[in-house]
């Protein structure tokens, strides 16, 4: 009894799937450590988003468990005395032809990968992308979903976001231009701006408004421009609120000019 079954296994076959076996064991145990350490690293990255971290640990624990995956496939047809050279030799021609009608989706990926990467944008920032401007709603690998203001939902390949202006960093400015006509004392046009801004106040301003003075002149207008530093995305609506303070200041004046 005990010599047949040690006959059998020393069979050759029973010896190829014991180590085919202990491979794929090996397999499943190292993908789970691995996926949990990289889990892990990604989630001690605090200052990130949370979206970003959740794509780009998503796409590192794909790309190893597939290279995994792949090393795995190559142990098992070398036990299996499969020859390893014409197999990949075949592959890298199969891949370079792969690779020639799928570069832009390689290019997509890897442009979104460092635009993740290096933090140029992120979800609910307000950006002017690959010619879009707007409010990024989402960012994947092959597409960027950038919200334009008519409401419009563009998906911008990532190949095409060769620069990024990212208006979300830091403060914002609002500014607003004043036309003067050109028979209006401009003495008299400043100080009612300064007058009009003097106590004027806004939640979103963190510093100003400040009255520059002259930004342009030609023989029809003079331009007067007020600048305003404001929290991100509040800027339109500084604007808005200076221009009607003036304005509101510019009636009371006239009125009182015609009493």
């Amino acid at each position: 009894m005990n010599s047949t079954i040690n006959e059998w296994l020393s069979h050759p076959l029973v010896h190829t799937v014991w180590k085919i076996a202990l491979v794929v064991i090996i397999f499943f145990i190292v993908r789970a450590l691995g996926r949990k350490l990289i889990a892990g690293a990604f989630n001690r990255s605090i200052r990130a988003s949370q979206a970003r971290l959740k794509t780009l640990k998503s796409l590192t624990q794909n790309v190893f468990s597939y290279v995994l995956l792949f090393i795995v496939a190559m142990t098992i047809l070398e036990i299996l005395g499969f020859n390893l050279g014409p197999i990949l030799a075949g592959a890298g021609v199969v891949g370079l032809a792969v690779g020639f009608g799928a570069q832009g989706l390689v290019s997509d990926v890897v442009t979104g990968f460092f635009l993740l990467l290096e933090r140029q944008l992120e979800v609910g920032d307000y950006v002017t992308a690959g010619g879009v401007e707007g409010i990024v709603e989402e960012l994947g690998f092959r597409t960027t979903l950038i919200r334009g203001f008519d409401g419009t939902l563009h998906y911008v390949p990532n190949r095409n976001i060769a620069n990024v202006d990212n208006h979300s960093r830091g403060n914002m400015r609002a500014l607003v231009d004043i036309s003067i006509p050109a028979g209006q004392k401009l003495d008299e046009s400043l100080a009612m701006v300064k007058e009009a801004l003097e106590n004027f106040s806004h939640p979103a301003i963190v510093s100003g408004p400040d009255v520059l003075g002259v930004e342009s002149d030609d023989l029809a207008t003079t331009t007067i421009r007020v600048i305003a530093k404001t929290d991100n995305m509040e800027q339109w609506a500084v604007e808005r609120e200076i221009r009607q303070a003036i304005r509101q200041r510019y009636d009371a004046f006239s009125q009182s000019e015609n009493e």
